[in-house]
This record gives structure tokens, sequence and C-alpha cells, in this order.
């Protein structure tokens, strides 16, 4: 990368991190930081404005500029090491870096945040769209595939977050329109933008398995897609050459079903890597699952070397399993999480 007298950057760096094995691409106009979140990385960071230190690394070779200035104060030590805040350099040469870099969901501190409301809009009349905006300085740190408590007053209830880890400024989350919802009941009642909705977490181990290399299956009934959708935005972020098949189940197609195909088909149209697939029955009974799923074996006869991620209510996972099960997939190939 090309640095000029006056400090502009033009053209673009390679990165390789210690800890994961994983290279990327820095441009021109962007941080170290935001390059790794960009292209998937879970690093640590916090403010992303230098004062809290959290995106702190030790840069083992290669040339950095500071692009903005920062609060943090490195000790003696750290500065004769090579430490570096990732949110305020950039590179000057091609880097190796050795960063913190949560690799499990347990690596991932729990968080509290107050998020502010960007957009409400309706998917269909059962599913709305909930795009919240967290501070520049808390950033939501989740893993792709995990869920948070979100709370509006006495208004709260769980949801996976929709979006990818790539940016965790902006969450968004898939509301359906059911009782005994409460927070789905004021999100529907007229949720307003700028209104102040805490979120708490993440939770849960539904997570790309970010070792394997082998094409992947992902199985989603109805709004089962939130959890899946964030999980192939990641896959997308990672930039993996494996091939990547959606086969989502509606019950109720108009309704809470195939709610964002069109993104889904985007997806397919923008990437060679990656198709989608739709199947509609009238319920999530063993039979029907099964019968849906035979649509996979037409095309997959053979699914040993496959992995595969479902999220759906309880009937299609266990029906779902069962099936992967006895086409050749093995166990430990198979991740599932209840939506």
């Amino acid at each position: 990368m090309d640095v000029t007298s006056d400090g502009s950057r033009a053209g673009s760096a390679r990165a390789h991190m210690l800890q994961s094995g994983r290279d990327f691409e820095i441009h021109g106009s962007d941080t170290i930081l935001e390059a790794a979140l960009h292209a998937g990385l879970s690093v640590n960071y916090g403010c992303s404005t230098g004062n809290c230190g959290l995106c702190r690394a030790r840069i083992v070779s290669g040339e950095t500029v500071p692009v903005h200035p920062y609060d943090y104060h490195f000790t003696d030590a750290e500065k004769s090491a090579g430490y570096v805040l990732m949110c305020c350099h950039a590179p000057a040469s091609d880097l190796v870096i050795d960063a913190n870099e949560a690799r499990r969901p347990e690596d991932i501190p729990h968080q509290t945040i107050p998020t502010k409301v960007r957009t409400v809009s309706a998917l269909t009349d059962k599913v709305t769209l909930l795009q919240v905006q967290t501070p520049r300085s808390n950033q939501l740190r989740f893993m792709a595939g995990q869920w948070v408590h979100v709370s509006i007053g006495e208004a709260d209830g769980e949801y996976p977050v929709a979006s990818c880890p790539c940016d965790g400024n902006r969450l968004e989350f898939h509301v359906r329109n059911i009782p005994d919802d409460p927070f789905a009941e004021k999100v529907f009642a007229g949720m307003r933008t700028g209104e102040t909705v805490e979120v708490n977490g993440p939770f849960g181990d539904f997570v790309l398995n970010e070792d394997s290399t082998r094409p992947i299956l992902f199985l989603a009934c109805n709004s089962g897609f939130a959890q899946v959708a964030s999980l192939i935005q990641h896959a997308m972020a990672l930039e993996q050459s494996d091939p990547i098949h959606l086969y989502w189940l509606a019950t109720h197609p108009s309704g809470t079903g195939h709610y964002r195909a069109n993104q889904c088909r985007s997806w397919a149209d923008a990437l060679d890597t990656f198709r989608y697939t739709e199947l509609v029955k009238p319920s999530v009974t063993e039979a029907n699952v099964h019968d849906a799923f035979e649509e996979i074996a037409r095309t997959y006869p053979d699914l040993s070397g496959y992995d595969a991620y479902i999220a759906g209510p309880y009937s299609f996972l266990s029906a779902g399993k069962a099936w992967l099960l006895a086409h050749g997939m093995a166990a430990d190939h198979i991740s599932g999480v209840r939506a």
C-alpha cells in the first residue's frame, strides 16, 4: 500500500492473523479493525474510537500508520513490542497481526447496550423487519447465529440477530406477529423511529464451524430463516469458496413463510456458489418434512461430505435431523436450533 506525503493511502494491503490463520484485504479507506470485521473475523474490540484499548494488537511484521487520534495509553513495553490500536491504524504495507480473536461463543462477553430504532417495516402482514442502531462507541459483539434479549419498557422478548456480525452497529430482527409475545405486540402496535430498545447478549452456540471446508446445506422453516440468514451472510463475509445451498420450508408462504425470498434470490443471482430452493408444506409433520427433504436427495444423493445447519420448530428439527442421518450425514456435521 502506498502512503503519500500527506498521509493518504491508495491501493490495498494484505493481512494475516496469527491466531486463526486467516488472511484478509485492507483497502485504502479502511482501518485494520474495519477491514477485519468486514472480512468476518471475530476480533476483540470495544469503543472503536481509541479509548478502551480492547482492539490493541501486536504487529509482528509490516508497518502501520495512525489515521485517527486516540486517548488509550500504551506502556513503553507495549510500544516496543509493536502494539497498535486496530481501530485507529491502517497498513502501510502487508501485515502479520497477533490479535485476540473469538473462536467460540464463550469467548464473546455478554453486553447490555441501549440501541435506537432505525426502521420498522412490514415484510408481510405477519412478519416485520426491525432494525436498530447501537452507539458508535458501543457496538454489539456477537457470532452469527446467536440470539439476544431485547426490551422496550416492560415489553421484552428473545430474538436471533438476523444480520451479519461484520456490522455490529446495525442489528436486524425478524419479528413475528404472535400472541403472548409482549415485544412483538409493541412492534406491531406502532414502534417509532428513535425509540430505545435495550439489547442484552449474545447467547447460544448455533454458530458456523469455520474450520470445516465441507459444502453447507442451510435448512430453515418459516422464521427459522432469521438465524440462518445471519450464518449465510457471515459465510459470505468469510468469502468461503465452498458451495452453499439454502432450503427454506414454508407452511404459510404468504404470511410467515418465504418473507425474504427476494433477498435469497439476489444472493443466488450474485454468487456462483450460492443456491436457493423454496419448499412448501401445509404443516410441519415428520411425513411432510421427510417428503420435502426428498428434494435435497434428488440434488445431493450422498450427504456424507456435507455440513447442515437447521433452524425451525422442534418438529422440524427432529424430523430433519433424522432424515439427514438416514441419508448419510454424520451426526457431528449437523447443527440445529429451535426457532
